[in-house]
């Protein structure tokens, strides 16, 4: 099985542990023995279920959806961000070379398209900008992809 992920950055700390116990138990629930997860591998949600999916045996993938990519994450991020990247068993690139919306679209349509299912850490919300999450998993149900909501109840950004 392939899994995807998308969701919110910058979560704060009572809401980034309930969204880190929703994706360990997504990814335990998951009884396919040969699990891949695609992520972009930003901060957040993308790369604690990178390091689950890598925790549980899985496979991961990684979509990167600009050349600058890295560079336009938080530096603090960079250090797991290399890790992550060091234990990808394919990269799947956009061809882009600046980390702008656009890309970012881009290389989570190139994820979507990858998968069986797409994860989604979102609050029902509009997407603050071009290629957010809601865009992402509006993307996902035109293109007839299974997207499961991960958010704490009463949770808000």
């Amino acid at each position: 099985m392939r899994v995807g992920i998308t969701g919110h950055r910058g979560l704060n700390a009572p809401v980034e542990q309930q969204v880190r116990d929703l994706l360990q138990a997504a990814v335990h629930s998951t009884d396919d023995t040969d699990l891949v997860g695609v992520s972009c591998i930003a901060d957040g949600p993308d790369s604690w279920f990178a390091e689950y999916v890598l925790a549980n045996g899985g496979r991961l993938e990684v979509v990167l959806p600009a050349e600058q990519y890295r560079e336009s994450l938080p530096e603090e991020h960079w250090p797991a961000y290399d890790r992550l990247m060091s234990r990808a068993s394919d990269v799947h690139r956009t061809g882009m070379k600046a980390s702008d919306s656009a890309a970012h679209m881009a290389g989570s349509e190139i994820l979507v398209g990858l998968v069986d299912e797409l994860l989604a850490v979102w609050d029902g919300q509009p997407a603050r900008g071009f290629g957010g999450t809601a865009d992402v998993v509006a993307y996902a149900e035109r293109t007839g992809v299974p997207v499961r909501v991960l958010w704490p109840e009463g949770a808000s950004r």
